[in-house]
Parts: structure tokens; sequence; C-alpha cells
């Protein structure tokens, strides 16, 4: 499960709710018939998370790692869930918990874009950038990462570094554009609102386009 993708995809993507509700539907159904499975409590709790129910999924989480201490996912999922619900500076104990458990987990790529989204928000760039980087070394394909690293040199003003990496992101991505990413916040938490408006402005300063 990508949870970045699940923090930035826009809001009036039919197909993402619909695979989301879906994702629920199996997931519940999967608590219910084994309440003692670790794995089920976290995909329901990663449902729950990423569709503006922070708090449900990070207790689902928490679950998950009182069956399953070792369950890495669960760790970053809940610094997700922090993320979203204004509890930035936590997220990145969780991140570096999970890396722990599992340092070559397919989704380490992720995690390090969850912790440098926090650090972003968080009005901490320079450190926002180092876990950003460390996302695309694990992953050079994906675009989310560009596009936040971009967004956080603009911010400090390095614009050339900036515009680079935001037409590595549209080289991978082409029909991103600030118009898609607005809607797409998955938490009303006034924090995480702040800290988006933040990403837009440096989205813009990059040079990603308006539509």
């Amino acid at each position: 499960m990508d949870t970045i993708v699940a923090l930035t995809f826009p809001s009036d993507d039919r197909a993402a709710r619909a695979r989301f509700a879906a994702a629920e539907v199996a997931a519940t159904r999967a608590v219910s018939l084994g309440p003692e499975n670790a794995l089920a409590h976290m995909c329901l709790g990663f449902v729950q998370i990423y569709t503006n129910r922070a708090a449900q999924g990070l207790r689902e989480c928490e679950r998950a790692l009182e069956l399953n201490p070792n369950l890495a996912d669960a760790h970053a999922h809940i610094g997700g869930a922090k993320l979203l619900l204004g509890q930035a500076e936590e997220t990145e104990t969780h991140i570096q918990e999970a890396l722990r458990l599992s340092p070559h987990d397919t989704f380490v790529y992720g995690w390090c874009t969850m912790a440098g989204v926090a650090k972003f928000l968080l009005g901490k760039e320079e450190e926002a950038i180092a876990w950003l980087r460390r996302s695309i070394e694990a992953n050079r394909n994906y675009p989310t990462s560009h596009f936040y690293l971009a967004a956080a040199l603009a911010r400090l003003g390095r614009l050339d570094e900036a515009r680079s990496e935001a037409q590595a992101g549209l080289a991978i991505n082409p029909t991103f554009t600030i118009a898609r990413y607005r809607p797409g916040a998955v938490s009303d938490h006034p924090a995480y609102l702040a800290g988006r408006e933040r990403v837009i402005d440096g989205l813009r300063k990059a040079g990603v386009p308006e539509e």
C-alpha cells in the first residue's frame, strides 16, 4: 500500500475513492473474521487514516502493533496519521521505527517521503530535503518525492534545483498540476491544511503548472 499516493490523490478521483471503499469492505470483513489478525487491523487503519478518519485509523494501527509489534508498515501509517492530525513533529519517530524494523522494505521510499512531508509541514525545509532525497535514492520513479522536493527547494530560494526536480516529477507524471493537487487533502486539521498551502506556494515557485 502506497501511503503517499493516499496523501495526494485528487478528491474528485472516482477510481481512487472506489478502491478505498472496496478496501474498507475487505478490511472490515477481515477484522470480523480474524479479530486477532494484525494485518487486518492495519489495513483497516490505512483506509481510515487516508479517508479523513485519522484518529480511528490510528487506533486500528495501534491495535495491529499490540498484536504484532514488528509490523513496520503499521508504524509508518501511525506516522502518517500523526501528520494528518496536526502532530507532524511525531511522524519522524514512527518512520524511523519502521525503517529500523524493515530497512530494505519495498515501501522505504514512501516512508521517507512521509517523513519529508512532515518536516515540510513543520517549516523545516532543510530536514525535509534530506528525507526526500533519501526517498528518491530508494525509488527515482516516484513523482511525489520529486514534487515535494521541488517545493521545499523553492521555499528556500534554490530555484534552479527546484525547477529541475519539478521537471523530473513531470517527466514521470505529466498530468500533475497545482489544480489537481489542491483538492487532494485527506484531513481537515488546520495545521495540515496550512502546511499544504506552503507546499502549493513552493510548487508554484518551482514552476509546476497551475492547470
